[in-house]
């Protein structure tokens, strides 16, 4: 180094050093008179090492942003070196620089095209690569040849690098167009993993409409989708997205059907009727090739690139069936772990899908809680899904959350927070009350943003009421005088103009407090002003004709001139010129200034970016950015699916290369190498030979490994149920048996290397459809976590072995706390329940206790006119179910008021909402005529009142029945003592706790009437108070076990009380105390 350029040069030594410059630059030891003269120098050196060094350092000034361009002419004459580490220097250099250089570059075009003859790949890709970077239309021809050679090439690198020149070519001169797809089309047709994601995003460049190029090569893309590097995956993803939306129909078009309505009466058409809503509900079965692309990018979602996950998550939005898409959920929800700029667009992607999916993310729920260390526009963000995800069953939970959220420094994240609790409001009318008199009392919160940003809410909530709220209106028309922002003081105004029929003693005092102070006002405050002068002025004339007067000789010289043309235009109006006093619209001002105002629409801001495609940048930032295609819509009728069939050439079987035993019972079949053809029966049949000792051992270990993992998350919808029961596949064995698979996840990550393995993928690919289609012979049900498993009938259909006896001992149910015989009691005693209350002091001794009331009342379910005969009646037992604690007893009553007996009834097909379960009556041989039968149902609610919908089955017909449970029938009634009752009650307090003034009957006003009362209503225990004057009841609700508290107050001379209602689930207690004013109200 020491003998090397500047190195060994003398300095000039009346010039300063600059040594504050980089290093790589070389200007230490050389003047801006000699700048890069050092590199250039070695460059020029004869030994190799010297311009390695020198390539180096010039690679490193490039990285750094360093302008390098003056060395071009040193460097672009080390293309011809024989050092191979210094040509892919080199290389790199003039890819940079190439387009800058044009004509210097174009000197050694010749050098270009002997380099792509090297025998080495590297440096026949860089030459491509070099001579593509060149942007002149003169060398065109020369690149065309270029990149017809290099498709041919034996190297899949060097083609990886035509398919990247593709693109520049074609921008460069798009007439070479047609020449360009005849390569593509080669190049797609390549089978190489590293070619087939730079083909597809040359595809993409130059003629993404030509889909007929797709068609071919459409099953192969999709089988080799695993093993593609990262970034081709996404590209190819987002093809095939938009290819299935034209060659595929909507697998949702059948969920989109409106039933038709039944007759009331039976007739003998009834029947056929049924059979044809069953035909039109139907969805259409599925393409063969539409689900092989779902099967194939499903394990992708364990990418660890962000991006890839994303793709397969806009795929399933996009054309999977609705019941499919839940199973990216848990993907997106991963991704959130990660950097903040990921979980920005995660988060905004999820914040679009949950605004029409919200069961998908419900499970994940916790997930989206906001951390201290999160940035302002990430908890913007999980705010938007919190409250999209609000529904009335987890209100409770994110309402306690925003809670929290407000006494946050961060004034932005505390004034969203307030708006989402106003979202929450106006979408879910059980918790409106509970919210607006949480928001009430920010009002007397210090922070003026968070008393400003309560006022707009509280007046759009206001708006949304039909009740006009009084003492609302008056507490905030005092606050007039402590807030300073803007947007709240114009809403307070407006509030009281719109109300001010409601305070007429009030909305004066105001407007005159507002005219002293209307020159130093903001104008949206000054326009308030006017609004509020005029429709007193309109409501009361004689109090308020001069103040109104004098507001409109102050807009009328205000600086703004919208409020200079708002009083012109509202004057002329209420105080007419002479001579037009018989004008029509000032006849009609109150109709026009006091006309009742529509509620606003408080939605979602990602309600209308369903327009765009999920994970672009278009959806991104909610506007269409350049380059953006929409969509295509599905077909109603798909195109032909022969023109993805593969015509075959040649036939190779791994079948002749394996030994004699492995050939053994195989039936040698030809097959396309991509094709997904659909086994026939008789090939399963076949394809099922011996091992059942092997397979159970792997049963009995899944099923340990299910039971584990499922543990982890409690389903919590439909959509959860079928992805537990899509965790059991069939496998081909010897006995036909039906065993358990593992999750996708980990089935996928064995990737099949062999042609055998890839060819046998269509084999479980028509299994799996054949499985779509029907529901098979495993049925699946989960309860708290577990799975049951039911082997309906044995997969042989005849004999049954002593396995197969011994696997459905799996019926029982999971273990649970059953209750029990004592001979002190005599009878059944509450099971202690196996999830505790939520809210409990340590030490505390509340027990379970039976019921003090049971209901006699029945209500009917069936009537024997639309049933031919059977009557069916329900009654709620208020006893604990033998199945599970968390079950509410239902006691039905089949009676048959016919003269014929009907025989065979049970439990049918069920339609439960998330959370719900239910387990069913045992079923009825036999019911003779003016016969009455008893059967016990339990039904788990999930703490709502949702109904439990089922079907009830007699031979041969089918009746649809609905079961609604009123709230006080979903409690259980606990026993504690008065200082348990206190404890508790005091962390119930504020948004927990509702309280209402009740007019009590005449005939109810002793403490033992209110006590029968209430004890009719809700299914609650007594507690012993010391106050004789209060009466305390508790209990807790039967699914969530989460503590229910009750005080009332006994009336001493009026006839009114005192009710207090403290519970976690705010939505339990609005509706138990609707229950409670309902039944009081009778008398």
């Amino acid at each position: 180094m020491a003998s090397g350029g500047s190195y060994s040069g003398e300095r000039p030594p009346s010039v300063d050093v600059d040594y504050s410059a980089d290093p790589a630059s070389g200007s230490f030891f050389s003047t801006e008179f000699k700048k890069h003269e050092d590199l250039k120098q070695m460059l020029d050196s004869n030994k190799d090492g010297l311009k390695l060094e020198a390539m180096k350092r010039i690679i490193g000034m490039v990285a750094k942003g360093r302008d390098a361009s003056e060395l071009f002419p040193a460097v672009v004459k080390n293309v011809v070196s024989a050092n191979l580490e210094v040509k892919k220097l080199v290389y790199v250099y003039l890819v940079r620089y190439a387009e800058e250089q044009q004509d210097l570059a174009l000197l050694s075009i010749s050098t270009f095209q002997r380099a792509l003859k090297d025998p080495n790949q590297l440096i026949r890709a860089c030459a491509l690569r070099v001579l593509s970077s060149i942007r002149v239309p003169v060398i065109v021809p020369i690149m065309m040849l270029a990149i017809k050679d290099a498709v041919t090439d034996m190297s899949p690198y060097v083609r990886k690098t035509a398919a990247h020149a593709i693109p520049k070519l074609y921008s460069l001169d798009p007439e070479q167009k047609e020449e360009l797809i005849q390569v593509l089309e080669k190049l797609l047709s390549d089978k190489t993993t590293l070619v087939v994601g730079s083909a597809v995003m040359a595809f993409e460049e130059v003629c993404p409409e030509r889909i007929d190029l797709i068609h071919k090569n459409y099953r192969k893309l999709c089988n080799l989708l695993v093993d593609v590097e990262e970034w081709g995956q996404i590209v190819i993803i987002n093809m095939l997205t938009r290819y299935a939306r034209t060659q595929f129909v909507d697998p949702n078009i059948g969920d989109h059907i409106e039933e038709k309505e039944k007759p009331f009466y039976e007739d003998e058409d009834e029947e056929e009727i049924t059979v044809e809503l069953d035909n039109s509900r139907r969805p259409k079965p599925m393409d063969p090739d539409h689900r092989l692309l779902l099967r194939n990018t499903k394990p992708l979602l364990q990418s660890r690139n962000a991006a890839v996950v994303l793709a397969v998550a806009q795929l399933y939005q996009h054309i999977a069936p609705r019941s499919e898409v839940s199973q990216v959920a848990r993907a997106l929800v991963r991704l959130l772990r990660s950097h903040r700029e990921v979980q920005a667009v995660v988060l905004t992607n999820i914040a679009s899908m949950s605004t029409r999916r919200k069961g998908m993310f419900e499970p994940y729920l916790k997930s989206f809680f906001v951390r201290s260390c999160d940035p302002t526009h990430i908890k913007a963000l999980k705010l938007e899904v919190l409250t999209n995800l609000a529904t009335d069953t987890n209100i409770s939970v994110i309402l306690r959350e925003f809670q929290t959220y407000i006494g946050s420094s961060d004034k932005e994240f505390v004034a969203a927070t307030i708006q989402a609790i106003g979202r929450c409001a106006s979408n879910i009318r059980e918790v409106t009350d509970t919210c607006l008199s949480g928001l009430v009392s920010l009002l007397s919160n210090r922070d003026e943003s968070v008393v400003g940003e309560s006022v707009v809410v509280i007046r759009k909530l206001l708006q949304s009421e039909t009740v006009g709220h009084k003492d609302i209106i008056s507490h905030m028309a005092r606050l007039m005088d402590n807030i300073k922002i803007p947007m709240a003081r114009a809403s307070i105004l407006w509030l009281l103009g719109e109300y001010c029929d409601k305070v007429p003693k009030i909305a004066p005092d105001v407007l005159r407090k507002m005219a002293k102070t209307f020159v130093v006002e903001d104008d949206i405050v000054k326009l308030q002003i006017l609004t509020l002068a005029t429709k007193l002025f309109l409501t009361n004339p004689k109090q308020t004709r001069l103040l109104c007067q004098y507001v409109y000789n102050l807009a009328k010289y205000d600086t703004n001139y919208d409020i200079r043309d708002r009083a012109r235009f509202t004057r002329a109006l209420v105080f007419p010129p002479q001579g037009h006093e018989d004008n029509k619209l000032t006849k009609h001002a109150k109709k026009i200034f006091l006309a009742t105002k529509p509620p606003p629409l408080q939605q979602s801001s990602f309600k209308d970016r369903d327009q765009f495609q999920l994970s672009t940048l278009s959806h991104l930032i909610n506007a269409r950015a350049t380059g953006y295609q929409d969509l295509p819509v599905f077909p109603e009728e798909a195109p032909d699916p022969s023109l993805r069939n593969v015509e075959v050439t040649a036939v190779f079987t791994q079948e002749s290369h394996k030994p004699a035993h492995q050939k053994r019972n195989k039936t040698q079949k030809i097959k396309s190498f991509y094709s997904d053809e659909e086994s026939s029966p008789e090939d399963e049949s076949e394809e099922s030979s011996s091992g059942s000792e092997s397979d159970s051992d792997e049963d009995t270990t899944d099923s340990d490994t299910e039971e584990s993992s499922s543990d982890e998350s409690e389903p919590e919808s439909d959509e959860d149920d079928n992805e537990e029961h899509s965790q059991f596949k069939r496998r081909s064995n010897s006995s036909g048996k039906i065993e358990k698979q593992k999750d996708s996840s980990e089935t996928e990550e064995s990737d099949s290397t062999s042609s055998s393995s890839e060819s046998s993928s269509c084999e479980s690919s028509s299994k799996e459809e054949s499985e779509d289609s029907f529901d098979g012979k495993v049925k699946t049900k989960v309860f708290k976590g577990k799975i049951l498993r039911k082997n309906e009938s044995s997969a042989s259909g005849g004999n049954r072995s002593n396995l197969d006896l011994l696997l459905d001992l799996d019926d029982s149910p999971p273990s649970v706390d059953t209750p029990l015989l004592t001979p002190s009691l005599g009878g059944l005693l509450t099971p202690t329940p196996s999830v505790q209350p939520q809210i409990l002091p340590p030490g505390a001794s509340i027990q379970p206790a039976s019921a003090k009331y049971v209901p006699t009342i029945t209500f009917e379910l069936l009537n024997r006119i639309s049933s031919g005969g059977l009557t069916v009646s329900a009654r709620f037992t208020r006893s604990p179910h033998l199945y599970s604690p968390c079950m509410t007893s239902v006691e039905l009553t089949f009676t048959n008021s016919g003269s014929e007996e009907i025989r065979d009834i049970s439990l049918g097909k069920q339609k439960l909402a998330p959370g719900m379960s239910l387990h069913e009556f045992a079923s009825i041989a036999v019911l003779n005529p003016d016969t009455t039968v008893y059967g016990t149902l339990g039904v788990d609610f999930n703490d709502t009142t949702q109904p439990a919908v089922f079907d009830i089955l007699t031979a041969g017909r089918t009746f649809n029945i609905s079961i609604t449970a009123p709230v006080g029938e979903l409690l259980t009634p606990l026993a504690m003592s008065e200082d348990d009752f206190n404890h508790n009650q005091g962390k119930l307090r504020g948004m927990n706790e509702l309280s209402e003034t009740l007019k009590l009957p005449s005939n109810v006003s002793k403490a033992k009437d209110i006590i029968s009362r209430v004890y009719e209503t809700a299914n609650l225990l007594q507690v012993q108070s010391t106050d004789d004057n209060i009466l305390k009841f508790g209990g807790q609700t039967a699914s969530g076990k989460v503590l229910v508290l009750l005080s009332l107050t006994v009336p001493e001379n009026n006839q009114e009380s005192l009710l207090t209602i403290n519970c976690e689930k705010m939505v339990i207690s609005s509706m138990l105390l609707k229950e409670f004013q309902s039944s009081f109200a009778k008398g």
